[in-house]
């Protein structure tokens, strides 16, 4: 397979990495070339920007969430017809999962075998530029750092002393951007406000970082670089196949209803793909507006996404969340679908599916998790082994005051345990955890919940 790529990284979180890729995506699409945007790790965020900068699903590359065997599969599929893949790194270059780099960006970046464009912070600094990136490009020689992009260069003469510096040093300079506060992007609690929630502004920043990077950067270098990547071998992920794998399909054409709008913007493309891929039609519903499933709704995922921003709202729309509250079929729920279940969230009412009263705290929690199930759920078997990882500034205590004394005591056991942590409310047709999966890591996730869809000719 021939597919020219790039992977931008940097020395740390906060350099512009997201910034810069973008930027690029949006600049090579302008000069019409078909992107694949790709984002290391198991961000949401970014791939929402990735998204409307190249018109095509973002899509995370990760090696604990789906295994090391899945990478290029998984990069492969996303980049079918594609001219060139843009691949965002996370935090610092070798940063990875505990003292290791597995998972980081040279991870991703030596499965790929591909290019890494470092995107380095010029602020406060100029000749010592040149001692960072060589550090960075000698530290693992299976890493190929094929040149620069420096970032918040203060004036002409700054970005002279960095190029001589780099050029001393033998490294390449591809792109030099100026301070420029106009292409900033709005934070909160958890990173950037996703590009699902403020839509137009978003598309606006991703105009203006496109037409940043077609000024500040050699776009002809970078393409140049991406094409020098030699071709990698396997074929191509199909959710067919991996569907095909686990068991057969489910119920022909079972209808799963999947949260969207702005407070469930959290998911990946594959869920979907594989969703259909066991049988089912996929319909997305808003719960902020839409005051009714989906017509012949046969089972529900909710996602992840910012439900405490939009508490009033989800809790003014009860039609819904007595429907929710009310459905008899499969529920499958990460993270703020686990909220949106509970009975409360910061003290407006919720659906109630599960016993729990969440609430916003101080403490990020944020990790990979080597999970093991330890009840039946919708998901789960005892023993079953799941790579996760938790992203939120919420918590979820059991609710011991309500009326409905049968659901508080049928909770029992958390769903899953790992070390120094559990999960979870779970039933035969409920799965709600803080615990995010990619299914395409466990595609037995989709089968099951599909499988155990209501049959089309008892649905609503």
């Amino acid at each position: 397979m021939v597919i020219p790529r790039l992977v931008i990284a940097a020395p740390s979180s906060g350099s512009g990495k997201t910034t810069v890729a973008t930027g690029l995506m949006a600049a090579l699409r302008a000069r019409g070339l078909a992107v694949s945007p790709h984002k290391v790790g198991p961000d949401y965020i970014d791939p929402g920007y990735h998204a409307l900068a190249t018109g095509r699903p973002g899509r995370n590359l990760d090696p604990w969430l789906t295994g090391e065997e899945r990478v290029v599969p998984l990069f492969a599929h996303g980049a079918a017809g594609c001219d060139i893949a843009v691949v965002e790194g996370v935090m610092g270059l070798f940063d990875g999962k505990g003292e290791t780099d597995f998972a980081s960006t040279a991870h991703v970046a030596r499965l790929l075998d591909a290019p890494v464009v470092l995107v380095v912070d010029a602020a406060r600094q100029s000749r010592s530029v040149a001692a960072v990136v060589h550090g960075f490009a000698t530290f693992d020689p299976r890493v190929r750092v094929g040149g620069v992009v420096l970032n918040r260069v203060g004036s002409d003469r700054h970005e002279e002393l960095c190029r001589a510096a780099l050029a001393e040093a033998g490294v390449r300079v591809l792109g030099a951007i100026r301070r420029d506060d106009a292409v900033s992007t709005p934070s909160r609690h958890l990173g950037l406000v996703p590009a699902a929630e403020r839509t137009a502004e978003a598309v606006a920043t991703v105009d203006r970082l496109g037409a940043l990077v077609t000024r500040s950067c050699d776009l002809e270098a970078l393409v140049r670089l991406a094409r020098s990547a030699p071709p990698l071998t396997g074929t191509a992920w199909d959710p067919a196949v991996a569907i095909g794998e686990v068991t057969a399909r489910g119920p022909e054409r079972a209808v799963v209803a999947v949260a969207g709008g702005a407070a469930f913007t959290f998911g990946y493309a594959e869920h979907v793909e594989l969703l259909r891929a066991a049988g089912a039609e996929v319909a997305v519903f808003d719960p902020l507006r839409d005051e009714a499933l989906p017509a012949r709704t046969g089972a529900v995922v909710i996602g992840g996404g910012f439900p405490e921003m939009y508490a009033a709202e989800l809790s003014a729309n009860e039609p819904l969340r007595g429907q929710v509250a009310a459905f008899d079929g499969p529920i499958a729920a990460e993270c703020a679908g686990l909220l949106y279940l509970c009975r409360e969230l910061d003290g407006q009412r919720m659906c109630g599916r599960v016993p729990g009263v969440a609430r916003m705290s101080d403490r990020l929690t944020l990790g990979y998790r080597d999970a093991v199930a330890v009840r039946r759920s919708l998901l789960t078997e005892p023993g079953e082994r799941f790579s996760g990882h938790e992203f939120h500034r919420t918590v979820v205590e059991i609710d011991r005051t309500a009326v409905d004394r049968t659901a508080v005591e049928a909770v029992g056991e958390p769903v899953f345990r790992w070390a120094g942590g559990a999960d979870g409310f779970g039933d035969p047709l409920l799965t709600a955890s803080y615990l995010h999966l990619h299914w395409a890591g466990r595609p037995a996730s989709a089968q099951r919940l599909v499988s155990s869809s209501r049959s089309p000719s008892v649905l609503r």
